[in-house]
Formats: C-alpha cells, structure tokens, sequence
C-alpha cells in the first residue's frame, strides 16, 4: 500500500512539472464615465477565453484602472458591467505582449433600475445525483431556530427526545461543514448545532450515496452543512441574538465574509449557556433466576453548562491556476451537574442493600483542527485540478465524578472519586486529482489518516483516615492507534438527460492499542473494497429519478473503545470495548422528485449490516451489577420510506411534511443468548407558515418521533410543537422572532426499556421542554466578487459516534 501511494504521489508530481509555464502578459486600462469622463469604481471586469469560459475577474480601483496580469498567448473577450451603465464588450489577442486598452467609456443605461423584486419562491428542497438539498435561506424559520431544530425539516433526517440525530433512523453518519470534517462536529456535534443559529446556514445536503471519494466509513451517509455561499468583492455578515427560557439560556452566533482582491476570508462563530432545573429520574430492574431481585432508584438532577465554537476558512489565489486555501476550528465546552439518589435492593420484600447517592460531576473539553490545501489549475481546462492537503486534530474530554454514599445498609463501599481524561489525535495527507474529458470525469487520489486515541482513568476511594487513594485495579492507562491508507477512482458521465457516477475506493486499516497498567496489547489488520454508484434521470416539467447502491464501513470512535468503567452510580456500569472491530453495510435506494408547485421527494432504501456496533448489557446475579458496554453484536435489516412534500395554497400560505417509516429487523448473541428485535420506526414532521405582508411570517409546526428500538430495548415515541412568529426590518436586513415551543407539555417523559438475560429494566428521565425563545437578526455589507475555494479537501468521515437501528 505505501509503495503504491508513493507511485500515484511521483506520477502526480510529474503532471505539475510538465504542465506548469509562466507567461507574464497582462491586459489592462481605465475605465470611464463616456458622459462626465469620471473614473467608475468598481466595476467589474471579466476576462473569458475562445469557449466563452470565465478565466479571471477583477474589480476597477478609485483611479478606474483594471489589471489583468499574468496571461499566456491567445484571444480572449474582455466584458465590462456597471450598475447604471451599459455592459461593454471587447476583443483582445495577446501575442507575446501586454495589451493596454487605455480609456475605455461606458454609456449610461437609458433605463434606471430602482430596485428588483423576486416574485418566485425559492425552491426549499433540490435532488442531486448523489444527494438531496435543504435550503435554509428559504425557510422564514432559520430566523429563530438553531440548526439542530431546524434538521427535524430536513427530508431524511429526524431528531429524538434527547437531540440525537438520526439519519433514516440509523445514527452512523459523518457530519461535515462546508464539505470538510470539523472538530466542532466530532467531539460534541449536538451541544454545537444547538447553539449555531440556523441564520448563519446556507443549506444542509444529506448525501446517503457518498461517492468514492468519501472515506468509506458512515453507514448511513453524510450530513454536510454548508455555512456559505460563493460570495463576492466586499464583507457580508450575520449576526444573532437569542435567549431561550425558562431553561436554555441567552446565546449568540454569526457569520462573516470578506473578499479583497484575491484574498478571501469566510468565518462562522456562536456560543451558548444553558441550565435545566432540578427534574425526576428513576430506575426500575427485575431479575428472575434463583435469587430475584428487585432494584428501585428514585432521585433528581440538575445540569448547567455553556459551549463556544469558532472556524475560519482562508483563500489566497496566487493567480488563476494557483490557489492556496486554509481552515481552521476551535471549539470548547464546560458542564456541571449534580445527581442525588436513593437505592433500594429487595428480595421477597426484604432489603438486600440500601444507601443514598450524591454526585457532582464536571466536564469540560476543546478540540482544534486545521488545514492546509495547494489546488493546481491547467491552462488547457480549468476543471482540471490538482490537490494537495494536510490537516491537523486534536482533541480532549475530562470528567470528574466526586460521588459520596450516605446512610448506607450492605453496602460497602466508600465514597469514591473516578477521573477520567480522553482524547484523538490526528493527521492526514491527502492528494486528489480530477480530470475531465469531455462529457466525462474523472477523479482519482490517495490519502494516509494516523489517529492516536488515548485514555488516562482513575478511581480513588476514600479510607478510614479520610483520605483518598488510588484504586489500583480500577486505574488505567489506554492507547489506540488507527492508521489508514486509502485510494480512490470515480467517474461521472452526463449525458443528456441521464447522469451516472460510480466508483471503487480500497482501504487498509491498522490498529493498534495498548493497556498500560494491564501490560495488554490488541493488534488488527483489515483491507476494505468499497465500491458505490449512483444514477439520476431527469424528465420534463422538472421531475427525475435516481438510484444508488454502495458498501460502508464504520470504525469504532474513542468512546466505543475507551475501556474506562463509569460507576456513578454503583449498580450500573458503563465501559467502552477495545477489541470491538469494524462494522460493515450494503445500502440500495430509489427515489422520485418533482419541482413544480407542488415540490415532492420520494424515497425508498433497504441497508443491511453485519458486525453492528451496539450496546451489551448484562447483568451480573452474583454482584447485582448491570454491566453496559459494546459489542459487534450481530447483524440488521432496514428497509425506509422518506416523504418530503412542501405546497404553497396561495401566495400567503405554505404547508410541507416530512414522513419517514422504516422496519428493522436486528439479531445477535448476549451473554450466550440470541436476541431479535424488530418493528416499524416512524417519524413526520408537518407546518404551516402564512406570511400576510412581506415584512411579517408566522409558521407553526408538529414533530412525532414514534418508538426507536436498540438490539436489547425501545425508548417511547413523543410529540413535540413550535409557533414562532417573524417580523423584518431595513430591506429584511433586521429580523426579530419570538417562539414558543411544546406550549402545551412542560415535561418530555423519556422511557428506555432493555431486555436482557434473565432481568428487564426500566429507565424513566423527566426533559424540561416546554421554552420561549426571542431572536434578533441582523445581516449587513455588500459582496461583489466570488471566493475562490479549493474544490477538493480532506474529508474524513470515517468515525462511528454511536449506533442504532
């Protein structure tokens, strides 16, 4: 694998030396008012070449003056546009000379524009051929609601009681932004979207057919969102202000964009507090056998925290076949929280073991990630490209446990604090190059990711001089290393109405880990064929179709194989699995879109896993301990249904509804037992927004989450409502909102049931949700010229964060 990435990197290498030759020619002149001989300020001047493609634009100084500088021998169109003034066009041969034009008039334009008005509604959602598009800029709602509320709109995505996302009911997905992996989506994507203001969002693609240029992890596909548009010559922003109460808190987020010349600068920012009073939780657990048990925990919790994300994306276009572009992201997160508890263990109405339970916990984690991307240009086709990328990660989570045990009766254990640091290191070389040919692409690179993750853990447990002391054999240290080597080649071809793109990526994956204080040491080796295709048919009156087939994989995250043992509380423990392995999937779907009044998409999908990653628990009937760790468990089926309709009644009101129904099937071994589970997941979403007036919107909606089953358990559906109403200000430049959501149901009753080798548990946890939300919009500046951006980069999507069927 090495010497084969060595070749492809020497081959590549080879293509720049050969094609790269600096001519130094330029065009240039003044541009002038053909009335009053005033110099015009910026206006734009475009350079095209013989097939009517753009090669360069550039903006007129104070003086008038344009320089297109750095040009090779050819003809070329010159075509210069003023606000108010007539466009201008002009041909020019450049034949190993510079060419000055000189003065250069534009007329006035006879007809004067006052304003522009667009009657049309924006399409909200668009099918690709390998994705489908939700426009958030079309959605009045995006005004008020974070990104993760507003994902319950998004066709195939749904959102449960607890704000986790699932993708066509499965949670193995990749999160990127603007098409790149971030350290805000992979350490805590859920605390993050929360306090990202849906304004500061372009539009959100779910891609469920990744091409092969993807790494091949994530079974159910990709979440890309994407924070900008292509933006031009001078800055652009927004900026939001909210406050969610009587929980949530204030929290604030925006975006801004500046273009200058050939340096271009896009950056995303917010930040949030948030507390939740005191509310309800118990446990419930019955187990049969020769000794039952009866276990019955009642307590309270309260929880307050705050979380902050920045990222920046840099552009700097050497020239027009050399661009070099940066990223970087920071993201950090603080937590407290406090539990208290009672527990009773009975037998036959006699008391085995009984104590009460406080404990404070606080966490706090950053994560870092940066990049660096060279994109090469070619003269003889500017879609032909050439990547070279770096990126860097670093990330970190501590939690401390100070858990103290009052009034106990057989219980002997002291109080007890358990520490735990983790953390992922990365980094990754990657190089891509695309070329077309006519109606085809094609796209081919290579890619090295080395990943250390790393855990420190610690109990100390108070002794009779009050002191604590090292828990020897509940301390540890782990060490995991991943290293993955992957090529790739696609091809999309387009012809007519028809568009097909397919691919193969092959990757090797070596692990390696490491336990310290056990002196054990775990290696795997694993070589993965990942092929994928994808084909969209398009029809008249805006109607296709498209199909797509493709294998994934999932490599376990720092959290499945930390094998740190949370105990806090003392009868249910929690442990990662160092030796979990890989799980793998095929995926088929079939879908329908129509864009006419009424826009439609209609999908189906079959997925089918094997060696699935989930939860395993058991528990233990010596100790009275339940034990939850993860397991490659054993194999799935699901077969999905996604409906996305949106209908406008009248020019006032719109309606749209999102359905998504799948059965799963999943099966695999416990503690020596076969499982099955199966049943029908459902999820819909509908609202209704009426806007009497241009400046004023009022939108109400509905969300029903039905059951979600695991391999052991359920947790129950529940019913979620939102009102919010919009009023624009300044040319819709200010926007203030107010919300209200679940009016009608303070609390969210959430209940996990599991089943397991001869015991069943109950798990009962009181959300606050009923909130009022206030939002203060504002948008400001003027763009003019497009951001260049590097067209390839890294993206790293192969991580599993959790699963579920």
């Amino acid at each position: 694998m090495k010497s084969l990435l060595t070749l492809i990197i020497s081959l590549l290498i080879s293509i720049i030396v050969k094609s790269q030759t600096t001519d130094g020619y330029s065009i240039s002149g003044n541009i002038l008012d053909s009335v009053t001989n005033k110099p015009i300020n910026f206006a734009t001047v475009i350079l095209k070449n013989e097939k009517n493609v753009q090669l360069k634009s550039v903006l007129t100084n104070k003086e008038g003056f344009f320089n297109l500088d750095k040009l090779a021998n050819g003809t070329f169109q010159l075509l210069i546009i003023n606000v108010g003034s007539q466009n201008k066009k002009a041909s020019v041969v450049i034949n190993n000379s510079s060419k000055n034009f000189g003065n250069l008039f534009l007329v006035t334009s006879p007809t004067q524009l006052k304003g522009v008005t667009i009657s049309a509604e924006r399409p909200l959602i668009k099918q690709e051929i390998d994705r489908i598009t939700y426009d958030l800029k079309a959605d009045p709602e995006s005004k008020v609601n974070s990104v993760l509320e507003m994902m319950r709109k998004v066709p195939m995505l749904s959102v449960d009681g607890d704000d986790n996302i699932q993708l066509q009911g499965n949670s193995n997905y990749k999160i990127l932004i603007n098409g790149r992996p971030s350290g805000m989506m992979e350490r805590n994507p859920k605390d993050i979207l929360k306090s990202m203001p849906a304004s500061s969002i372009e539009r959100i693609e779910v891609i469920t057919t990744p091409p092969a240029k993807y790494d091949g992890e994530g079974l159910s596909g990709i979440i890309n969102i994407i924070t900008f548009k292509k933006l031009d010559n001078g800055t652009n922003g927004t900026i939001n202000v909210n406050h969610r109460f009587p929980v949530g808190g204030p929290g604030m987020g925006g975006s801004f964009t500046l273009k200058s010349g050939k340096f271009g600068m896009a950056s995303n920012f917010g930040g949030n507090l948030n507390s939740t009073p005191l509310l309800n939780n118990s446990n419930t657990r019955f187990t049969t056998g020769i000794n039952p048990t009866n276990l019955f925990q009642t307590g309270v919790r309260d929880s307050e925290g705050k979380s902050g994300y920045i990222g920046t994306e840099l552009s700097f276009e050497i020239d027009s076949l050399n661009l070099i572009s940066a990223q970087i992201n920071y993201n950090a997160s603080d937590n407290e929280s406090f539990n208290a508890q009672n527990s009773l263990l009975s037998n036959n109405n006699a008391i085995i073991q009984r104590y009460e339970l406080n404990n404070n916990l606080t966490g706090s984690g950053n994560g870092i990630d940066a990049a660096i991307n060279y994109q090469l240009g070619f003269k003889k086709d500017k879609n032909q490209l050439l990547t070279f990328s770096y990126r860097y990660y670093d990330f970190t989570n501590n939690q401390f446990n100070n858990v103290n045990i009052i009034n106990p009766i057989a219980y002997n254990l002291t109080d007890y604090q358990q520490f735990n640091s983790g953390g992922s290191k990365e980094q990754t070389l990657q190089v891509d190059y695309t070329l077309p040919i006519k109606k085809l692409i094609i796209e081919a690179g290579a890619k090295a990711i080395f990943r250390d993750n790393n855990s420190n853990f610690e109990v100390q447990s108070l002794n009779q001089d009050g002191n604590y002391i090292i828990d020897a054999l509940r301390t540890n240290i782990f060490d995991n290393t991943q290293n993955v080597y992957g090529i790739y080649n696609t091809y999309q071809f387009n012809l007519k109405q028809w568009g097909i793109k397919a691919g193969l990526r092959a990757e090797q994956t070596a692990i390696n880990a490491n336990f310290y204080g056990a002196n054990e040491q775990f290696t795997s080796n694993a070589l993965n064929f990942i092929p994928s295709i994808s084909i969209n048919r398009k029809f008249k009156n805006n109607t296709s179709i498209n199909f797509g087939a493709s294998s994934r994989i999932q490599r376990p995250g720092i959290n499945q194989l930390n094998p740190f043992v949370d105990r806090s509380n003392p009868n249910f423990e929690t442990t990662g699995n160092p030796d979990l392995k890989p799980m793998s999937g095929n995926s088929v779907e079939m879908s329908f879109s129509s864009f006419k009044k009424l826009q439609l998409n209609v999908g189906l999908r079959g997925m089918f896993f094997k060696d699935i990653i989930m939860p395993r628990i058991v528990t233990d009937e010596i100790t009275n301990i339940t034990r939850s760790s993860y397991g490659n468990n054993g194999t799935a089926t699901m077969v999905g249904l996604n409906v996305n309709a949106n209908y406008p009644f009248s020019s006032k009101l719109r309606a749209s509804l999102n359905l998504t129904a799948n059965y799963g099937r999943v099966s695999g071994e416990v503690n020596g037992t076969l499982i099955e589970t199966k049943g029908l997941m459902k999820r819909a979403f509908g609202s209704l927004t009426y806007k009497p007036s241009k400046t004023w919107q009022a939108t109400g909606s509905v969300n029903y989450n039905g059951r979600n089953f695991t391999l052991q358990g359920s947790t129950n559906a529940f019913v979620t409502s939102s009102l919010s109403i919009n009023k624009d200000f300044l040319a819709n430049k200010l926007s203030i909102s107010l919300a209200a959501n679940n009016a009608f149901n303070k609390y969210r009753n959430v209940i996990n049931s599991i089943n397991g080798p001869s015991f069943t548990q109950e798990s009962f946890n009181q959300n606050y949700q009923r909130n009022f939300t206030t939002s203060i919009n504002y948008r400001f500046g003027k763009l003019k010229e497009a951001i260049k951006k590097n067209k390839k980069g890294i993206n790293n999507s192969d991580v599993s964060s959790g699963a579920a069927i």
